[in-house]
């Protein structure tokens, strides 16, 4: 099927059939969330709540162990290995399903983030906090997960983050349940959700809110995003700055696998990369770096950092098909040039763009350069030249020289 033939009908008809793959997926090596909040070895355990919500006129339509299986064992072992075991999860689910007061048309949104109608967002919110009320204490927990009996067609989205997100991200903005306990952050899915797309909203949680900002926006353009036409080829035509090499951008990659590995500037962002394995390579300097693959923690360097300014900077990266790293469309080094005064990515500005190595192949997916014809990567305005010298195994040696 080409990407112009997806139209939402077939996109749903597309997301149920990739929903029965997910069922089918093996579990075997996804690791158990641990019980306690302190985890071993310096292990940051982060509490989640998910609330179970059906609609009056939408029963729920999958077993309660479906759920806890998709976030204490698949998200958990994912986030496991995109922070190098620093970060895992420990969720809680509801024991029932909670049933809300309206239809689920009352709630339903638009597709496009910036036509959707907060209020009913807030809605959905309010009457889904106030339902599990009684049950839980929300100040227990890092984020809470609202996850709905309906489709993606039902509702209008496969997920979204409420807080931070659409809701706003600035203190005013935040919530609590009505017996008072702060609701730290709060995501909304489908029960058709990608784990990529479970990642991606929860990670806006994780990351938090600094000066104002989300420390993990999206992105890809929203402004792209709204425009009209099919959900998915619109969506893909969005992801204009990081394309499928980061589930920030783009969720998945293909459905019926897991979601890409994130990148080096989405896991900084995080915390999630030991300072220790950043070369700082200052312009001017010459530097010869052996880099390791992203997502081996047992490489020496990680990520290749360039500084131009107080506020931009490269990144240069190493991804290899190993762990969720085999879910790309392709393998080699990134180059990633980042501004830290840019929030969100609107109109074509974003806070992290990747350098293309081929745009002769579209939505990034050539982006990756590599020894022999797609070595070398210049930018004379600040005199910088990074060459891939040779491979030696999944490894890079990249030498960094002054223009």
């Amino acid at each position: 099927m080409r990407r112009s033939e997806i139209g939402l009908g077939r996109y749903s008809a597309f997301i149920l059939a990739g929903f029965v793959l997910l069922l089918l997926m093996p579990s075997s090596g996804l690791a158990q969330a641990p019980a306690a909040v302190a985890g071993g070895g310096g292990e940051r355990v982060e509490k989640g709540v998910v609330i179970l919500v059906e609609f009056p006129d939408v029963s729920h339509r999958i077993d309660r162990s479906f759920v806890q299986m998709r976030f204490s064992r698949q998200l958990n072992s994912y986030i496991r290995e995109m922070s190098y075991g620093m970060v895992s999860l420990s969720v809680d689910i509801t024991q029932k399903w909670y049933r809300m007061p309206n239809p689920v048309g009352v709630y339903r949104i638009s597709p496009r983030n910036l036509e959707v109608d907060r209020s009913r967002v807030r809605r959905l919110i309010d009457d889904a906090l106030a339902a599990a009320d009684g049950e839980v204490d929300f100040s227990k927990y890092a984020f809470t997960v609202i996850f709905m009996s309906t489709t993606v067609t039902e509702y209008g989205m496969m997920g979204l983050c409420g807080y931070p997100g659409m809701l706003g991200w600035n203190s005013q903005d935040a919530l609590k349940a009505r017996s008072g306990e702060p609701v730290k952050g709060v995501a909304i899915f489908c029960y058709q959700a990608h784990l990529g797309t479970l990642f991606h909203d929860i990670a806006h949680i994780l990351g938090g809110v600094q000066d104002g900002r989300r420390t993990v926006p999206c992105l890809y353009d929203h402004d792209l995003q709204a425009k009209p036409g099919p959900v998915r080829e619109t969506a893909v035509d969005a992801m204009i700055n990081m394309g499928f090499w980061d589930p920030m951008s783009c969720h998945f990659y293909k459905w019926g696998v897991a979601p890409p590995g994130i990148s080096s500037w989405t896991r900084l962002r995080l915390g999630w990369i030991d300072p220790a394995k950043v070369k700082v390579v200052k312009p001017g300097q010459k530097a010869e770096v052996v880099l390791g693959p992203l997502e081996e923690n047992s490489s020496e360097t990680l990520v290749i950092k360039i500084p131009l300014s107080a506020t931009t900077y490269y990144l240069i990266e190493n991804r290899q098909p190993i762990g969720c790293d085999k879910c790309l469309p392709a393998s080699g080094v990134l180059i990633l040039y980042a501004d830290d005064r840019i929030a969100e990515c609107r109109q074509g500005r974003a806070p992290v763009k990747l350098m293309n190595a081929d745009p002769s192949v579209p939505h990034l997916e050539g982006a990756a350069f590599d020894v022999g014809a797609k070595g070398v990567f210049r930018d004379k305005q600040n005199g910088i030249a990074i060459q891939l010298k040779d491979k030696t195994g999944g490894s890079y040696t990249i030498v960094i020289d002054p223009l």
